[in-house]
């Protein structure tokens, strides 16, 4: 009996924790289904409204008004083909492609390519400025403007100035949107930037950065009379960007977007825009005249570096100083002088020649311009009126010619002739002719840059002095003077040079080949 009550008691228990679990399991499954109702009613919401407006956003950081600017600037930047003849010699950029015929026809029917860039509209009458490199060499109805609405136009050349590598266009169109012109001077390095234009085709694209330095001469603009005082910025630009526009924050134009700085081709975080107050005088220039009237100061310059400021006895390193005067320039009418110091333009300090390039650049023909200098210690001021550059001058102008051997001595300020005018020597050397007074056909031969490490260099010749003899015999123009140095090198692998200092004083250094 006993035995019989223990086996029933076990069985009761065993019901009892059956029922107790089936409870708990149910009322488990009863709250899992809550809670899962309750999610999806508390937790998936829907809101059309953002938590800040735009407005909120832009007074946070500047980067919240990249997308107005966007919007804004976009419609005023345009995509730009240009048909021109092609030439199996010539090399093809990564963003040109080329129809050729081939065969027969081939040889009948001239073979062209199209390259692709942007511009910038700048008036709502369809005036547009872009590259030259982007339109040079055109053949007649061979360039395209598109819009960013998709419409089409044929469009003319108004001007080109291969010194700035600019240029404008005309289309046949009325109330288009314009571009708002900056103001370059007040640029500062580290301010957002957006650039804008056609990167491999790809239309209307839009990219962010920074300004990255100011007045950057790179030296690739193949021109004799090149200007050169970049915007350097790592947004974005490639191939096909080429005339296209550099941005603040305020949607205004501050560059035109013209190079990059690459081995591979393509964006490597150093791109180059011209200045907008460069770019508006040119085009200004261009649309009124057809061509550009250059302002002259007259003089040849060389940056000032530590070793110049240590002979000047300066007490810190500043300005760009004249090494040469032009006698019948603007300089020379306002006193200027040589070894004279500019530091200022106008009350804007300029401490590369190419920064003064600029500043004149920017200035018309018959304007005063106020220069601060330092002459022997004491600070001055000047009072210039600026002259023209005529095409055929013999005045100085303020550009600098094409750098050949990839190094930096220093900018020279000049206008020539021809190439005749001005010479690159082997030793490292640059040499202007500056014709002398009352004559035609003989010449100061002038040393206007000596590239750093070079045999002239370590032979301590400088920016200033000039050549009097090759040998014995006295030199008075440039083909003279290479002539007998190729004699002298031919015959003994060296040669003597007599120069006159920039106090007047004779020196005779030898230059072996």
């Amino acid at each position: 009996m006993k035995s019989r009550d223990r086996y029933l008691s076990g069985i009761l228990l065993v019901l009892i924790g059956v029922i107790i679990g089936t409870l708990i399991a149910f009322y488990q499954q009863q709250n899992m289904v809550d809670d899962h109702a309750e999610v999806e009613v508390t937790e998936v919401k829907h809101n059309s409204t953002p938590i800040f407006s735009d407005e909120e956003l832009t007074k946070i950081d500047d980067r919240f008004l990249f997308k107005q600017i966007a919007e804004r600037v976009t419609p005023t930047v345009v995509y730009i083909e240009t048909v021109i003849p092609f030439s199996g010699r010539r090399n093809v950029p990564d963003d040109e492609f080329h129809d050729e015929e081939d065969g027969f026809w081939g040889n009948i029917i001239p073979r062209r390519t199209r390259t692709v860039g942007s511009g910038i509209i700048i008036s709502s009458d369809g005036y547009i400025l872009t590259n030259n490199h982007v339109i040079d060499g055109a053949v007649e109805d061979g360039i395209e403007v598109v819009l960013n609405d998709k419409r089409a136009f044929e469009a003319r050349i108004v001007g080109q100035d291969p010194t700035t590598d600019l240029a404008v266009l005309k289309v046949p169109a009325k109330n288009l949107p314009a571009i708002t012109i900056g103001n370059s001077n007040e640029v500062d390095v580290g301010e957002w930037v957006l650039a804008i234009g056609n990167p491999f085709r790809l239309r209307s694209t839009v990219t962010a950065g920074i300004v990255s330095a100011l007045s950057r001469d790179v030296q690739i603009i193949n021109d004799q009379m090149r200007v050169e005082s970049f915007i350097q910025t790592d947004a974005a630009i490639n191939k096909g960007n080429s005339g296209g526009a550099l941005v603040n924050t305020d949607g205004e134009l501050i560059g035109v977007n013209t190079a990059i700085a690459s081995q591979s081709g393509s964006y490597q975080g150093y791109g180059f825009s011209v200045p907008s107050n460069l770019a508006a005088k040119v085009g200004q220039d261009l649309i009124q005249y057809g061509e550009v009237r250059r302002a002259l100061l007259g003089v040849t310059i060389v940056s000032v570096n530590a070793e110049l400021a240590e002979q000047l006895n300066m007490a810190e390193i500043r300005g760009v100083q004249i090494t040469a005067v032009s006698p019948s320039g603007a300089a020379a009418k306002a006193g200027l002088q040589t070894e004279d110091v500019i530091l200022s333009v106008d009350g804007d300090k300029v401490n590369e020649s190419n920064q003064l390039q600029q500043k004149i650049a920017v200035r018309n023909p018959g304007e005063l311009v106020k220069l601060n200098i330092l002459r022997n210690g004491r600070e001055l001021q000047k009072t210039v009126e600026l002259g023209l550059l005529e095409p055929e001058g013999q005045q100085f102008a303020n550009t600098a010619p094409p750098e050949e051997t990839g190094e930096k001595g220093g900018d020279s300020d000049h206008s020539l002739d021809d190439e005749s005018r001005f010479a690159v020597l082997d030793f490292g050397i640059k040499v202007m002719a500056i014709r002398k007074e009352g004559t035609s056909d003989t010449f100061h031969l002038i040393i206007t840059e000596v590239v750093n490490g070079s045999e002239a260099a370590e032979k301590e010749l400088k920016a200033g002095f000039e050549i009097i003899k090759v040998g014995d015999q006295k030199v008075e123009d440039l083909e003279s003077l290479k002539d007998l140095i190729s004699q002298f090198l031919n015959k003994y692998n060296s040669v003597l040079l007599e120069v006159k200092t920039r106090e007047g004083e004779a020196k005779v250094v030898e230059l072996e080949q």
